[in-house]
């Protein structure tokens, strides 16, 4: 394993440097996603008995549970480079070639919303992937001429939040595709005494456990919740954070106990009072909320649908009894709210 080349897929600098820095850098060091990570474990053996580049992966998945992280850790795993990008920064074909022709035979392709590339863009990754050249036109019309630029064989390593909106040309191209689903509360809690060391940051483990059971099942927004608990324990002089320092300190953040934060309660108390609980459409509850719809479908909704507190119904978005209950809105017999 090339130790250099992997190195520099990690190298940073400023607010980068401190977030990567609590990124885990070796498989082993991934906390949580155990099936997952024995099929890639797997699949990295076998490339490497047959010295060949691992198949095209292609992660999909709700935010912040590890996507990004684990295209760096294949790379270091492979021992070698890593050039990341978003489908919308990949503008036309050239940018597409600059970068594939720039590779070193088995580096890794990282595009992040993998989704949103441009047609024109994702129709020149099939040559690509499957047969490792860029068909290029040059000039228009009936004198245009195709170049085929043969490119170093790769992994492509895409990752989107939307896999329904990915075309299934490219989906097939990928030889696996994985889910990375929500993590339990007993997995964050070793997440958070992970980062809680690296912060240097001396926390108990109920305290651990409490800020887990409130970061709705995503590891970056635990680490996010445990930067906000330390800044409030530093503040406050805690030298330790306790179970009830960090009880407080996420109340004074507006995050309460069931994990939900000021936006998804403004959203499920404008569905209950401006919409009598629904059905409301997202483009309705977009004007509602001053909220990208995307933002709202894709952010906020799964953890809420998760946790049973609004439904999807082909007529929009429903609360449930269990919202009403937890805002304190109930109708009485005659449907009115109390």
């Amino acid at each position: 394993m090339n130790e250099d080349k992997s190195i520099k897929a990690f190298a940073g600098f400023g607010e980068k440097e401190f977030d990567n820095s609590l990124r885990p850098r070796e498989l082993g060091e991934f906390i949580g996603q155990a099936s997952l990570k024995k099929k890639l474990d797997i699949c990295l053996r076998a490339a490497e008995g047959r010295e060949q580049p691992l198949d095209h992966l292609l992660f999909h998945g709700p935010p912040g549970l590890g996507k990004t992280t684990l295209a760096y850790i294949m790379a270091k795993e492979m021992g070698v480079n890593i050039r990341c990008t978003s489908g919308p920064a990949l503008d036309k074909v050239g940018d597409l070639a600059a970068i594939l022709s720039s590779f070193s035979p088995g580096d890794v392709f990282f595009i992040d919303e993998i989704h949103r590339l441009k047609a024109s863009v994702e129709e020149a990754l099939y040559p690509a992937m499957e047969d490792f050249r860029l068909d290029i036109i040059i000039g228009e019309g009936p004198s245009a001429k195709t170049m085929q630029l043969p490119l170093p064989k790769f992994t492509l390593i895409g990752a989107t939040t939307r896999s329904g909106s990915l075309g299934g040309a490219l989906r097939d191209r990928f030889g696996i595709v994985e889910r990375i689903g929500l993590y339990p509360s007993e997995e964050l809690s070793l997440i958070i005494e992970r980062s809680a060391g690296i912060l240097r940051v001396r926390i108990e483990k109920d305290a651990c456990f409490l800020i887990a059971s409130r970061s709705r099942g995503t590891p970056r927004i635990a680490n996010r919740l445990l930067r906000r608990v330390r800044d409030w324990a530093q503040v406050h002089g805690q030298d330790i954070v306790s179970a009830a320092a960090a009880d407080e300190a996420l109340a004074v953040f507006g995050v309460d106990k069931n994990g939900l934060c000021e936006m998804d309660r403004k959203l499920l108390t404008v569905l209950i009072k401006n919409y009598n609980g629904g059905p409301a459409g997202l483009k309705t509850l977009e004007a509602a909320l001053g909220e990208d719809a995307d933002t709202i479908s894709d952010v906020y909704e799964p953890y809420l649908i998760q946790e049973g507190y609004i439904e999807r119904t082909k007529a929009g978005r429903m609360v449930t009894m269990k919202a009403r209950k937890k805002l304190g809105l109930s109708k009485n017999s005659d449907g009115e709210l109390f």
